[in-house]
């Protein structure tokens, strides 16, 4: 009863608004501990079925490509329109000692100060796709809380990390001009995905270089085909003079815009969820699969054969999943 009276009171002050409840209830959803994980489920099912109209915005990049002060610009844009802004920013965590740096709040200074504005860093800890394990979950919450607008920065472009395009309604990938990534934009796979692609950092000493680098960027789009009806977009935007940022969030706005008129917001959602619950359910089958008796110990004995070079691969797998 004592649990229940408290994810009740977690979703009553959701619905006010109340930032401190849902700083809660995401605190609550990213535990790993066994006594919390009912509760986190109890809460979620309380909002199962909720449709919100937010905007789910995911912002991608290179490091360094100026992803958190691009972030504080487009959030500070939404809130003088008198929208609420959420940001769930994921750091990148240490593969050796696990920890993560969880700075993304000191780089959004205007947004910071913003006492309506909603600033969550998690660690990415060993989760794919750039996002951190319970990002969807929280950005739920976050629209249980009456946020309008929900930006989601990711810790880095890569080959793997696409998993942010499954969550978000607009997927922005911020790119640099003349550093060598060039090529790595025009890879298919982030290309095919990015709604609006931003040459960043492009000052007046980069510009020319910038431009070219944005036709070279619209060609690729070309080649690549249209998806569907939005037409890709490539502008140019330095986050640190505020050029042309009026244009770069027009065009954010108007990827919303098309969604919602053509009826591709909750059809587009809806899709996310079966990709979510298919996801979900290999991390469970592979979770009761190592709970079970000695598959743990046979996993580090098929391990410690590999190192040896006593076995093959496939060979290890077999006698892994054999009874």
């Amino acid at each position: 009863m004592e649990a229940q009276v408290h994810i009740e009171e977690i979703v009553e002050g959701l619905g006010k608004g109340q930032i401190r409840f849902l700083s809660r209830a995401i605190t609550l959803i990213e535990s790993t501990a066994e006594k919390d994980l009912a509760q986190a489920d109890a809460l979620l099912d309380k909002l199962a079925g909720q449709e919100s109209e937010s905007h789910r915005i995911a912002i991608t990049g290179v490091p360094g490509v100026g992803k958190s002060t691009f972030i504080d610009r487009l959030g500070m844009h939404f809130m003088q329109k008198g929208k609420k802004v959420a940001v769930l920013a994921v750091d990148p965590s240490s593969r050796i000692s696990q920890g993560s740096i969880l700075g993304d709040k000191t780089r959004m200074e205007r947004l910071s100060a913003e006492p309506k504005a909603f600033i969550r860093p998690s660690p990415a800890a060993d989760t794919l796709g750039g996002v951190a394990r319970k990002t969807r979950e929280a950005i739920l919450l976050c629209e249980a809380a009456g946020f309008d607008i929900i930006l989601i920065e990711t810790v880095g472009v890569g080959q793997s990390e696409i998993e942010v395009k499954d969550m978000a309604d607009t997927f922005l990938l911020l790119m640099l001009a003349g550093a060598g990534d060039e090529l790595q934009g025009i890879k298919r796979g982030i290309m095919e995905m990015a709604d609006l692609v931003v040459i960043n950092k492009a000052e007046e000493e980069t510009l020319s270089v910038a431009r070219e680098a944005a036709s070279n960027y619209t060609s690729a789009l070309h080649l690549l085909g249209q998806q569907g009806e939005w037409t890709q977009r490539v502008q140019l935007m330095s986050s640190l003079t505020g050029f042309n940022e009026e244009s770069v969030f027009q065009d954010i706005e108007d990827h919303y815009s098309y969604l919602k008129e053509s009826d591709e917001l909750y059809s587009h959602r809806r899709l996310q969820q079966v990709k979510w619950f298919n996801s979900s359910l290999d991390d469970e089958v592979l979770k009761r699969f190592f709970a079970g008796k000695g598959i743990a110990a046979k996993a580090e004995r098929m391990k410690d054969a590999l190192k040896k070079g006593e076995l093959s691969v496939r060979t290890a797998l077999k006698l892994m999943l054999e009874d």
